[in-house]
């Protein structure tokens, strides 16, 4: 299972390198040509991307590195890191330049030449942008099984595949109004409408970056499981009939690996040896209805 999501996970990140680098060069190529200061904001904003990508893949391989003497927890929390590196990224080198190459063409319009060229890149570009997309998707797809995407979305502690999406949607929207203002400057003849979309790109970038950076804070605090596996975790440990009482439990999410921690009452009457089978029992029943989950430590009490 945890195998399957990182094949997923990589593949939705190989998507959009390929797609984010093949689009940063054509669109290069037609800020050059046309001197649009929304194209040169979209082609900083792949650029940025194209990096994006290749940090989000540094992050998913060392995020694997097995647990040493001082990480004895491993390395899964390196996922988030690099993940919020990212947004940092996205809100800086995408979002702030954009804005900031708007208004600089606002305050020193420039003649726009060779229109067409810039129209078409983008274009093309929307359709490339469209299949990354959709392959980020499907891979959401194959990570959530049956779940609902909007449950999906609302509780997962996948930080790569949020930031994927999110650059995906922000490269979309940038794109169109992109598309959209670079029309409306040819059709009327005024150099503005490129600054404005050079502007708009830029807002739409920090918005999304801010979002990212919100969602993946919490994971670099320390958050729980999905609520799927905490009622399996309850249902299970609740489900012994060695156990009387369960004083809380608590799980922390690393990367795709789980934390458990739990504190229990058992059964009265049970020598110390039946209560350690009976836990050890546990907790190869746990690891082997949950596969995400590597580290188990029943604690057994009589009070909380």
């Amino acid at each position: 299972m945890a195998s399957s999501s990182h094949s997923s996970i990589a593949r939705a990140i190989l998507y959009a390198f390929l797609a984010n680098f093949g689009i940063a060069i054509a669109k290069s190529w037609a800020a050059w040509l046309t001197g649009s200061g929304s194209m040169l904001a979209e082609a900083i904003h792949s650029y940025a991307d194209t990096g994006n990508q290749v940090l989000l893949y540094l992050g998913l391989k060392q995020s694997q590195r097995p647990p040493d003497d001082e990480h004895p927890l491993g390395y899964g929390k390196l996922s988030y890191f690099w993940s919020f590196i990212v947004a940092i990224l996205l809100f800086s080198l995408g979002g702030l330049f954009s804005i900031y190459e708007g208004l600089e063409k606002l305050n020193h319009p420039g003649e726009l030449s060779q229109v067409w060229i810039a129209i078409v890149v983008l274009a093309v570009a929307i359709l490339l942008e469209g299949v990354s997309l959709l392959g980020c998707l499907r891979e959401i797809r194959l990570v959530r099984g049956e779940q609902p995407f909007g449950e999906w979305f609302k509780h997962t502690r996948n930080s790569e595949l949020v930031v994927v999406l999110g650059e995906d949607i922000g490269a979309q929207l940038g794109l169109v109004f992109a598309l959209g203002f670079l029309i409306m400057a040819a059709v009327t003849g005024d150099p503005v409408y490129d600054a404005f979309g050079s502007i708009c790109i830029g807002v739409i970038l920090l918005v999304i970056s801010v979002f990212i950076g919100w969602r993946i804070r919490a994971l670099l605090v320390g958050r729980s499981a999905n609520p799927d596996i905490q009622n399996a975790i309850d249902a299970i440990i609740s489900g012994q009939e060695e156990i009387e009482f369960v004083f809380n439990t608590i799980t922390i999410q690393f990367g795709p690996d789980t934390m458990l921690a739990a504190k229990i009452k058992m059964r009265d009457g049970m020598d110390i040896a039946a209560a350690v089978d009976s836990i050890n029992a546990l907790e190869r029943e746990l690891k082997a209805s949950i596969p995400k989950l590597k580290w188990c430590f029943i604690e057994p009490d009589v009070i909380d």
